[in-house]
């Protein structure tokens, strides 16, 4: 195992790999420094002398300036560390060319839709309207685990607290998000539950639903029936039988649609878990597939590398105005937008925004942006997408799901038990974390470190993702979890 990195040739510091004791003499490179404190796992040290306000280099990118003189060998972390980042920016479209190329396909064993898409799950959805039926829709779920038999894997409730006294923007997002987890091809069945009362009530759902299946898709509207349960069941019953008709069977691998997330990262989590994902991306993209970034605020500091690798300068546009409104939206609520990286992330290493976004964008691969989605738009185009949400764990986790990935992979260094509406991979970014939470982990990247490189790594992980698409369940569904969270953007009534 190594016990050191230097990332980039331009870096003027090291990541330990390993806790380094005060007075280990540590040759990297054309550096040999002796190291003045202890250097925690995951943390940086300095290579060279950083003077007051100059750039500390990580990645090969500036991920902050120092606050104070830095001698070589010290710990550099946000004691000696501040952000170099400013508000709203100008940016200029440098185009980079991706050298990425096609590859033979793959199959996986999936769900075909009647209406041609495909699906890794076979499962009953019931969505509620509105908050006020989430008791009835938890019942209902309870219930209805008689149904689960022969291809139908699950009856799951997905409880919310919006639905009504919501205006504007905030209303719209629940209506959207509602209306894409129905058309999810992950559900072979959905019962949509209402109330009556509620703004976003069964006909006005109807309308951003659009066309749909009646035997895929049933409505109850609890106040019109005298036993809303009874009724339900009846109505979930049918969707059994629906939806037990649908069998796996081989699938191409350019239809899956992956979210890329990650949470509680560390310092290990930019060089093992999120290039490993950004290698899985390329393997993904290069047989036809679609990737979907997303989580915004952690691409502050690094999005001209994302901008740069539009494809178009219509892209490049929309990837500006994608940055630059989630900064409005911070400046708006009166919020300091550089306020990252998290109490958890410090801990593991990272210093600054900067210092996350860049190990952040690590997922993105190297493969060509082709859409820039908006908060509840469904993914269009295959290929590298961006998608508009906030770095929340379950709010982007179930952002991704609306947009049609049927399945996320979600990179960590500290480690977490969340689901999302779909199944969620969690790969953690070190080998400690994998033993100390096998209940929660699914796949190991901190061998990348130890024996095995960053190819081989993103070819198990793509194996494994085919394994999971074919019906192998990750951790938080063994465990019976399944989360939603909507975007919560303003005024409740």
């Amino acid at each position: 195992m190594q016990d050191f990195i230097r990332i980039h040739e331009e870096d003027n510091v090291a990541v330990a790999l390993r806790p380094i004791a005060q007075g280990e003499k540590v040759a990297v490179g054309p550096y040999q420094v002796t190291t003045l404190e202890e250097i925690p796992q995951g943390h940086k040290f300095a290579l060279k002398p950083v003077g007051r306000d100059q750039a500390v280099v990580k990645y090969g990118f500036r991920i902050g300036n120092a606050k104070e003189d830095i001698p070589a060998g010290a710990w550099v972390h946000v004691h000696n560390v501040k952000t170099a980042l400013g508000d709203l920016l100008t940016y200029r479209y440098e185009p980079v060319a991706s050298g990425l190329k096609e590859t033979e396909h793959v199959y996986f064993q999936g769900f075909r839709r009647a209406d041609g898409r495909a699906g890794v799950r076979n499962e009953i959805w019931i969505i509620p309207t509105v908050g006020c039926v989430n008791s009835i829709a938890k019942a209902l779920e309870k219930k209805a685990q008689k149904f689960v038999t022969g291809t139908v894997e699950e009856v799951i409730a997905f409880p919310h607290p919006y639905g009504c006294s919501q205006m504007g923007d905030d209303q719209e997002n629940t209506r959207k998000v509602l209306a894409d987890l129905v058309r999810h091809p992950n559900a072979g069945g959905v019962l949509v539950l209402g109330l009556g009362c509620e703004n976003s009530n069964i006909p006005v759902l109807k309308e951003y639903i659009g066309e749909y299946d009646e035997q895929r898709v049933k409505f109850l509207q609890c106040q019109d029936v005298e036993d809303e349960q009874e009724e339900a069941m009846k109505l979930l019953e049918e969707l059994a039988v629906y939806a037990g008709a649908f069998s796996r069977e081989a699938v191409d691998a350019s239809e899956l649609v992956i979210g890329m997330k990650c949470g509680g990262s560390d310092g290990l989590s930019g060089i093992t878990a999120n290039p490993t994902v950004g290698g899985f991306s390329d393997i993904l993209i290069s047989k036809g597939g679609t990737t979907i970034l997303t989580e915004v605020p952690e691409m502050f500091g690094a999005e001209t590398i994302l901008m740069n690798r539009c494809e178009t300068p219509e892209l490049f546009e929309k990837t500006v105005s994608l940055i630059n409104d989630f900064k409005n939206y911070f400046t708006s609520h009166n919020q300091t937008i550089y306020e990252n990286p998290s109490p958890g992330n410090k801990k593991g290493g990272i210093s600054t925004l900067e210092d996350k976004s860049l190990g952040c964008t690590q997922k993105s691969g190297s493969a060509p942006v082709r859409g820039v989605l908006a908060y509840g738009e469904p993914v269009q185009v295959k290929g590298l997408n961006l998608l508009s949400a906030p770095g929340n764990d379950l709010v982007a986790s179930t952002a991704l799901a609306a947009s049609g990935a049927q399945i996320v992979l979600f990179t960590t260094g500290r480690g977490t038990p969340f689901a999302s509406p779909v199944p969620t991979v969690k790969i953690s970014s070190n080998s400690k974390l994998a033993g100390h939470k096998d209940n929660w982990i699914d796949f190991n990247a901190g061998p990348m470190v130890e024996d095995r490189s960053k190819e081989e790594m993103a070819q198990a992980l793509f194996d494994y993702v085919l394994e999971v698409a074919s019906g192998r369940k990750v951790k938080a569904e063994e465990a019976g979890f399944h989360d939603m969270a909507i975007f919560k953007q303003g005024v409740t009534l």
